[in-house]
């Protein structure tokens, strides 16, 4: 039997700035049966321009991007309240840090994982400073040339942090024809190193897919409903997805089973007895 992969239900930001949305969240990913949910933490004036964020964009906060990012974006309060929810549920968090300030503000709570996200694997310097606070930590690797992810290898493993690489296609959502799972074992032939798959795909099929292949964590956007506001929505998973992707996955596990070429089962000999009663020879009966 495979290992049954780390399930990481990713909130993100479609908690829309809300933190009853985000205890709805945790609480219908513990009840699935996820094993953790992960957030993403930014500081807005260091990783978006005064330019960007002087954008026009109408949102449920305003005419202007900077009021949506500042919108979208949860402080020491609401990450206080996180982090006693989860504790209370029985369930693991961590968050994608997207800047030096975000990382060290996330370290005040002792969690378990760090995670690199895909638009930050080309940061060596970023790099460099997650591996050597020595924890598990979890590197998307959507956007990446091999070049990308050859260098992230290298830092983790000089610094001696250990690592699980996480197959990722930065589209939302993404096309089954870009989707490329074989990548992942390519990933663990390159690299000899853990591979997970991070997805922004519809439905749960490609996931499936990828726990068959052996990944070690399955990643997925999570929602209240997908029809609500924000870009990462409509490539999440509602209530009854979250479920079926835990059931499938655990039937899919005790499924694989182990090699066992040539065993006729206990089950399967009454049933021999009578389907081959009519030959003659004794090997058939």
């Amino acid at each position: 039997m495979i290992k049954r992969p780390f399930l990481i239900a990713e909130i993100g930001i479609n908690h829309n700035g809300d933190l009853s949305i985000a205890k709805k969240l945790i609480g219908r990913s513990k009840q699935a049966g996820f094993h953790a949910v992960k957030f993403q933490k930014r500081n807005i004036q260091e990783v978006y321009s005064k330019e960007e964020l002087d954008k026009p964009r109408t949102s449920p906060w305003g005419t202007i991007n900077r009021e949506q990012k500042y919108g979208l974006e949860f402080e020491k309060n609401e990450y206080d309240e996180i982090n006693l929810y989860c504790k209370k549920k029985g369930i693991e968090w961590f968050a994608s840090a997207w800047d030096f300030k975000s990382l060290e503000f996330l370290n005040q709570y002792n969690l378990n994982f760090n995670k690199i996200a895909s638009a930050m694997i080309v940061s060596t310097p970023f790099l460099e400073e997650v591996s050597k606070r020595k924890k598990y930590t979890f590197i998307s690797t959507g956007m990446s040339s091999k070049e990308d992810i050859n260098n992230a290898v290298k830092i983790f493993k000089k610094n001696n942090c250990e690592f699980e690489l996480m197959h990722c296609v930065s589209t939302y959502p993404l096309p089954a024809e870009d989707v490329n799972l074989n990548t992942i074992i390519a990933l663990k032939n390159e690299y000899n190193c853990k591979v997970g798959y991070s997805g922004h795909e519809n439905g749960i099929a490609i996931s499936i897919g990828a726990a068959v292949l052996g990944a070690t964590s399955i990643e997925r956007h999570i929602t209240l409903d997908r029809t609500m506001y924000g870009s990462d929505q409509s490539a999440s998973l509602e209530w009854r997805g979250m479920q079926e992707l835990v059931e499938n996955i655990t039937k899919i596990n005790i499924a694989m089973g182990k090699n066992q070429l040539g065993k006729i089962f206990d089950s399967e000999k009454e049933i021999a007895k009578k389907l081959r009663s009519h030959l003659k020879s004794e090997k058939y009966k």
